[in-house]
């Protein structure tokens, strides 16, 4: 009996210990996500932290660079931290392309005050201007410098742009892209020639008086038709003869009133003077 007893004994205390082992504690579920998740991101700040080691970013060097130019250049203006001052509003989250578009026109820096900035050739060369450009980005998002894909006039659709440039910018600009005066000594620039890049840089920033024109007004594709249009206008020379500067009627008008009429009164005058 007490054999037997000593075997039943032992048969439980073995099931008892089997089962023991087969349950876990109620953290160690816990304590396993842990470790997954320190270890994951331990491996994954060093492997970042190497590869930035081994090669440093080009973007960063541009953001020095462009930092010590925009102080030298720009900060009197515009302020150290692009909050603006009195002589010139904030750019903070005007971004990239604002800058790049201010700048390779030459409008800014600014030879003078006035109620709007003239193009003039530019001061910087490209490298200084892609530098200033991602100093400003680095410091308050905005527009980017646009694609190639996207200022390709030969990817874009001219029929659609002409009909999209006649609806948003020719009441500004001039069906033909001469440009055209404004309010307050303000006017719309001529785009002839004006290079498809700044023209997209200009319908996303808005400068000076102009609107600006999001991807909700206008897609990326249809401003690409509109630079195509607007480089089919400098292609192709106007079928109508002498374009008068493509004032429209007002030119026009103003050459018959003052040759059309003009001839007939000299003719006018030479015949009565013949019949005397």
């Amino acid at each position: 009996m007490r054999i037997g007893n000593a075997r039943t004994m032992a048969k439980k205390a073995t099931a008892r210990n089997t089962r023991t082992a087969g349950r876990r504690h109620p953290l160690a579920s816990v304590a396993l996500i842990l470790v997954g998740l320190l270890g994951t991101g331990g491996a994954y700040a060093l492997f970042t932290t190497s590869a930035a080691a081994e090669a440093p970013s080009a973007a960063a060097a541009d953001v020095s660079e462009g930092q010590k130019l925009f102080a030298a250049n720009c900060a009197t203006c515009h302020g150290l931290n692009l909050e603006g001052t009195k002589e010139g509003p904030t750019l903070i989250g005007v971004g990239a392309a604002s800058v790049d578009f201010q700048v390779t026109t030459g409008r800014m820096p600014a030879a003078a005050t006035g109620p709007q900035a003239q193009e003039k050739p530019a001061q910087f060369t490209p490298e200084q201007t892609a530098d200033i450009a991602a100093y400003v980005a680095s410091i308050s998002p905005g527009p980017a410098i646009p694609d190639a894909e996207y200022t390709d006039p030969e990817g874009g659709d001219a029929a659609l742009g002409a009909e999209l440039f006649r609806i948003n910018c020719a009441m500004c600009h001039n069906v033909a892209g001469a440009g055209g005066a404004l309010t307050e000594g303000k006017y719309a620039p001529s785009l002839a020639g004006t290079h498809p890049t700044q023209v997209y840089e200009a319908m996303v920033t808005g400068p000076q008086n102009m609107p600006v024109f999001s991807d909700l007004n206008l897609t990326p594709e249809d401003k690409q038709g509109i630079i195509a249009y607007l480089q089919f206008l400098d292609a192709n020379p106007s079928p109508g003869g002498i374009d008068l500067g493509n004032l429209g009627p007002v030119s026009e008008g103003l050459f018959i009133w003052i040759f059309g009429l003009g001839s007939i009164v000299g003719v006018t005058i030479w015949l009565t003077a013949r019949s005397n």
